[in-house]
């Protein structure tokens, strides 16, 4: 009887110490998920699809708002990466950030509210502060553009020029290849190779 016992008090923590250990893992999971932009992202965009009215709107102004924010922060990784001017872009678009954030708060309010006519009241003014943002990310986005069409305009300018040369280097080579070869096929001596301009 206490082998049978033992037996079964060992296949008790084992099953004990299985369920703690996969809820703790699905626990971490869930968080790790609701922490995921993308994944917030992606349901916040399915809730806009499907809400209607309203706070269907509301929803909307969130996901161009959070796309907004991505593109300008994809905007500044890019110019990081860069070898362009950066000035104060990075300091600019925290500030943007933090407007963006707070907005977003409000429109999570608003998102909440249960009086369709409070809320109709309330949407050009969100609209409105959404569109700001927007733009100003489209400013930060076209001043970082601009910052690395100057460098990689010059760059590419160098490259044609370098490309230039190696043809016609190249076309002079094959001529004077032609000639040669016409004056072993004609049976002459070789003439003499002249320096390419």
């Amino acid at each position: 009887m206490d082998v049978i016992f033992g037996v079964l008090l060992a296949l008790l923590i084992i099953v004990a110490l299985s369920v703690t250990t996969t809820i703790l893992v699905v626990r971490a999971i869930v968080k790790r998920l609701r922490r995921s932009r993308a994944v917030g992202g992606a349901v916040l965009r399915t809730r806009a699809r499907v809400a209607t009215g309203p706070r269907g709107k509301v929803l909307r102004l969130r996901v161009r708002l959070r796309e907004s924010l991505e593109s300008g922060r994809a905007a500044l990784d890019v110019a990081a990466h860069g070898d362009g001017p950066r000035g104060d872009l990075t300091r600019l678009f925290r500030r943007i950030q933090h407007e963006g954030e707070s907005l977003d708060l409000q429109l999570r309010l608003m998102e909440s509210e249960t009086d369709a006519t409070a809320l109709s009241r309330e949407l050009p003014t969100a609209d409105g502060r959404v569109d700001q943002v927007v733009d100003l990310i489209r400013r930060l986005r076209s001043a970082v553009a601009a910052g690395l069409s100057g460098v990689s305009d010059d760059a590419l300018a160098e490259l044609h020029a370098d490309v230039d040369r190696e043809v016609a280097a190249l076309h002079a080579g094959v001529q004077e290849l032609r000639l040669l070869n016409q004056g072993d096929a004609l049976g002459g001596r070789p003439r003499p190779i002249r320096p390419a301009a």
